[in-house]
């Protein structure tokens, strides 16, 4: 199958350049892609350069703006947290708006617009290319007080009151090197432009592994206060039927797939809730599923003989199936839980806010 392709060459690529793979030819890759990424580099510092010094200004909103992003390319765990934030306004009585690039999208949302949409219905959201129109949009024509600039950290034309940036503890920085070397879409110093460095999924790395991470943060951005979270699962879905909580996992014989940045954190949760997972497929991310790709899901589904199929609440909402083939299909939904660090949080927000005169209630 395609996307079967496509998920190696991409799952190829990551262990290169991540060193996992060994052996004269990886090496000889290996340093030519970094040989690569020294261009890529240059012209990044520069764009970053003429934004520093003044020489390109962004357009500042008339409401403050709230940007989330990160340094490395693939699944850091943005979606829970625009939520989280979104959800904290909301909270406020603050009306606030998603501003996306929409990756994936063709006609009409991408997966995650539609996730967000389900998880926050009364929260518009805005997707396409130019977020500076965007943001007139959601201002004058949705009479919006906050701004959520999603996946924002590179998109330096949209200025922002308040920078949160995520590192993945499963995968901080990106083999330490930029494209195509590395995983790293600009480099680590970017982090000082941060308010505020959120480390992810915590809980799926040992105790011990966050410590380093922190310790190299603080080296990179001394003056960036640092957050942890973990997202929690925290009920499963069911197309047309009422949630269920995620103990009744627990015991079953399953088989998941998704198509979604990280898939190993998505199997290492479902392995948590105590399941017994009999085989697993991965798409692309933002993977768009057509008929043949269900009626491909199917038959794999018929020989494995699963209770139940998984998928992410990202995946499941492009699908809107109730079950494949005879087999019911679930989504886990998940949410974001900060470890340490809330206070800092909600004091960096509400202080982003009041210096555009829009304070939290």
């Amino acid at each position: 199958m395609q996307h079967r392709s496509v998920r190696d060459k991409e799952q190829a690529y990551k262990d290169l350049v991540r060193g996992r793979k060994r052996g004269f030819v990886a090496f000889v890759l290996r340093m030519l892609l970094r040989l690569a990424s020294l261009p890529y580099s240059l012209v990044v510092r520069i764009r970053n350069l003429t934004f520093d010094l003044g020489l390109r200004k962004p357009f500042r909103s008339a409401v403050p703006v709230i940007s989330i992003g990160n340094v490395t390319v693939g699944g850091t765990g943005k979606t829970p947290i625009v939520e989280m934030i979104a959800r904290w306004c909301r909270k406020e009585e603050l009306r606030v708006t998603i501003l996306s690039r929409g990756y994936g999208a063709s006609d009409g949302p991408n997966d995650e617009a539609l996730l967000l949409e389900e998880n926050l219905p009364d929260v518009p959201h805005l997707q396409g290319a130019k977020r500076a129109e965007l943001a007139k949009i959601a201002v004058e024509e949705l009479e919006s007080e906050v701004l959520i600039l999603d996946d924002g950290m590179q998109h330096r034309q949209l200025a922002r009151d308040v920078e949160i940036s995520l590192i993945d503890a499963t995968d901080p920085f990106g083999g330490g090197w930029l494209l195509p070397g590395g995983l790293l879409r600009e480099p680590t110093s970017s982090l000082r432009r941060a308010n505020v460095i959120v480390i992810t999924r915590i809980n799926a790395v040992l105790p011990e592994v966050v410590a380093p991470i922190q310790s190299r943060l603080k080296r990179i951005a001394p003056q960036t206060p640092i957050i942890t979270t973990k997202f929690v699962p925290t009920q499963f879905l069911r197309e047309g039927e009422p949630a269920i909580p995620v103990a009744e996992l627990r015991g079953k014989r399953v088989v998941s797939f998704c198509g979604i940045g990280n898939p190993d954190s998505f199997e290492k949760m479902i392995e948590s809730l105590g399941a017994n997972v009999a085989d697993r497929r991965t798409f692309p991310d933002h993977y768009s599923y057509e008929r043949k790709d269900v009626v491909d899901l199917a038959a794999w589904i018929r020989q494995s003989a699963p209770d139940v199929v998984l998928t992410t609440q990202k995946d499941a909402v492009k699908l809107r199936l109730s079950s494949i083939g005879d087999v019911p299909l679930w989504a886990l939904r998940i949410e974001t839980v900060i470890e340490q660090g809330e206070s800092i949080l909600d004091e960096l927000l509400r202080e982003g806010l009041s210096t555009r005169g829009h304070s939290a209630r």
